[in-house]
C-alpha cells in the first residue's frame, strides 16, 4: 500500500527556475515551502568575485543553512565575521543576525536551505530586480513578515566590506 502524501521532490537542474544577477551571478530557486510541505526552501547562489549575498538580517522562525560549493563567502554571524571555503557549511539560528558575501577578488556559490520553509522565491525575484537597479530596495521593507527575512542595520557589516 502507497501513501499519496509520502513524495521525494526531484528538481533536474534544467528544471529549476534561473534567475540572473549582476555580475554574472543568479539564483537558482530549487524548492519553496509548498513544494516541501513547509519542511524547507533551497536555492542555489552564485556569486561574482566580492559580490554582496545579503545584507544583515534574522528569520524569526527559520534556521538557515549555507553550504559552499565552490569558492569563499565571508559571513557576518551576529558580531563575528567568518570566512569559509568550498565545503564548508554554516548553521544560523533563529534570531540571530546575518550577511554575507563573495571574498573580495573571489567568486562563490553556495547552497541555501532554510528550515521550516518560507514561500521566497517571490523575494529572491524581488532581490534580483533591486539587483539589477529596477526595484528601490525599500520595497522590500514591507515584506519582512512575509518572507521572514528582518532587516537590521548594516553601517559595520558595509563598513568592513568596502575597507577591503
Amino acid at each position: 500500500m502507497t501513501d499519496n502524501t509520502l513524495r521525494a521532490l526531484v528538481v533536474p537542474a534544467d528544471a529549476a527556475e534561473v534567475v540572473d544577477l549582476p555580475a554574472g551571478g543568479a539564483f537558482t530557486l530549487l524548492a519553496d515551502a509548498r513544494d516541501t510541505a513547509g519542511a524547507l526552501g533551497a536555492n542555489q547562489l552564485t556569486l561574482g568575485p566580492g559580490r554582496e549575498g545579503a545584507k544583515p538580517h534574522y528569520h524569526a522562525l527559520s534556521t538557515e543553512l549555507f553550504y559552499v560549493l565552490n569558492g569563499a563567502m565571508e559571513f557576518l554571524l551576529g558580531e563575528e565575521v567568518a570566512t569559509v571555503t568550498k565545503g564548508g557549511l554554516v548553521v544560523v539560528p533563529p534570531r540571530l543576525p546575518h550577511a554575507f558575501g563573495a571574498v573580495p577578488g573571489v567568486d562563490a556559490d553556495l547552497l541555501a536551505v532554510l528550515t521550516p520553509g518560507v514561500e521566497r522565491f517571490g523575494y529572491f525575484r524581488q532581490l534580483a530586480r533591486i539587483q539589477h537597479g529596477l526595484e528601490p530596495f525599500d520595497g522590500l521593507l514591507p515584506e519582512q513578515e512575509r518572507y521572514d527575512v528582518h532587516f537590521v542595520d548594516a553601517a559595520d557589516w558595509q563598513s568592513m566590506r568596502s575597507s577591503r
